[in-house]
């Protein structure tokens, strides 16, 4: 096996241009595949973030319309009423990070005679932080997160809706009250306005007004145990199918449960899409270096015929012959992987720095990096290397001596 190697080295040293054209060749490969397959990664992260990273990915909710005590009446409404639920779904699984109870209410603020209507969402706030992400410079735009059960934040649209009207909505220092009162009632109940956020969608910043669970049932005028639904995030986005069906045989039918992959159906189709697209292209460059490696090495067999004839006659076995067609392979897969990994990754690299968004100076497409694919691309290549060299082994281990000196 020493001996093989040793003669490969010599062999590859003789003709250094060839071998660096080779090694260059394996290296544009895995290139390639570390670029696309980082773009792609980062692309799929990117999409999976903006479209449920800053949302609930399972929601459970009642099947069952319940009754509610109000005051001067009763509605019916599908609400959850068992508190056991929340700590039920929780030790499921380890994978749901975040759980948090909520309660909707329909209602309209009420300010200088201006009337907005509003679904005002009643979070458990530590928990709904880590789904929405509220807290952060992004989200909270004006202001802070409600601390008291009188205090909510509001969606930015208000804020530019109001200030239009020459109405005020925020003061830091000395926060605005408004009136909230409840669709169907006439009863009125105060808040102040802590903060204004930005989900960056639309619908959500003209409609929500976000407070504390407890301000939720001040609004409904109660005081028992009512929850709307309760949202959820997982460690994997891809596990909330699977974690949806465990919470639905888990909780049974008086409760639906939703997932984001049921959902957005379509985005899951083309993230699919983008990932068959990035395995087709990395297959069809691997096929390429393949042929090249082989042609290239079958050539070699020739020019290197009447070198193997005279180390056969001197002792060299078939099986060493062989040996020698795979280091070659091998040692040419192993600098090229290597050089194709720094070339990637620079590539990489260079893509993040200039290719960014003029407006906000971020990366046009945040590369995701991960060194586990970046090694197995290596081992790939590597693997592609030493099978491309099994043709010229075989050939050159059937030569023999004879045959050379026949053809000298």
């Amino acid at each position: 096996m020493k001996l093989a190697f040793s003669i490969a080295w010599r062999f590859l040293m003789s003709a250094k241009k060839q071998t660096i054209v080779i090694v260059l060749g394996i290296a544009v490969g895995v290139s390639v595949q570390v670029f696309i397959g980082s773009l792609i990664s980062g692309l799929q992260v990117d999409l999976i973030d903006t479209a449920v990273g800053s949302t609930t990915q399972i929601t459970v909710s009642s099947d069952i319309d319940r009754t509610i005590d109000l005051n001067p009446g009763e509605i019916s409404l599908p609400v959850i009423t068992d508190q056991n639920v929340v700590s039920d779904i929780s030790e499921i699984s380890d994978d749901l990070i975040y759980v948090t109870e909520t309660l909707d209410v329909i209602g309209f603020i009420e300010k200088d005679g201006i009337e907005k209507q509003v679904v005002f969402r009643g979070f458990d706030l530590e928990q709904a932080e880590g789904i929405y992400k509220l807290e952060s410079d992004e989200k909270l735009v004006y202001g802070r997160m409600p601390e008291e059960a009188d205090e909510l934040i509001l969606g930015i649209d208000f804020y530019t809706e109001y200030q239009e009207n020459d109405i005020n909505l925020f003061d830091e220092n000395n926060p605005i009250t408004v009136d909230v009162r409840r669709q169907g009632s006439n009863d009125l109940v105060s808040f102040k306005v802590v903060g204004f956020f930005d989900l960056g969608v639309k619908a959500l910043n003209n409609a929500w007004g976000i407070e504390s669970i407890e301000a939720a049932r001040s609004v409904y005028g109660i005081d028992d145990y009512y929850i709307s639904s309760i949202e959820m995030q997982v460690s994997d986005p891809f596990l909330a199918q699977e974690l949806a069906t465990q919470i639905q045989n888990e909780l049974g039918d008086s409760y639906e449960i939703t997932n984001w992959m049921d959902e957005q159906a379509s985005l899951l189709s083309g993230l699919q899409g983008q990932s068959i697209s990035s395995l087709m292209i990395q297959v069809f460059v691997i096929v390429a270096v393949v042929l090249g490696i082989s042609s290239t090495l079958a050539i070699t067999v020739l020019q290197k015929s009447k070198q193997i004839g005279i180390l056969k006659a001197m002792g060299l076995t078939d099986k060493d012959a062989s040996f020698v067609f795979l280091s070659e392979g091998a040692i040419l897969g192993i600098f090229g992987a290597i050089t194709g990994v720094i070339f990637g990754v620079g590539l990489s690299v260079m893509f993040v720095t200039f290719a960014i968004d003029q407006t906000t100076g971020e990366p046009v497409v945040p590369l995701n990096i991960d060194p586990g694919f970046i090694v197995l691309s290596a081992f790939i290549a590597l693997f592609a290397s030493i099978l491309s060299a099994l043709l010229p082994a075989r050939r050159s281990s059937k030569m023999t001596v004879i045959e050379v000196i026949r053809n000298a």
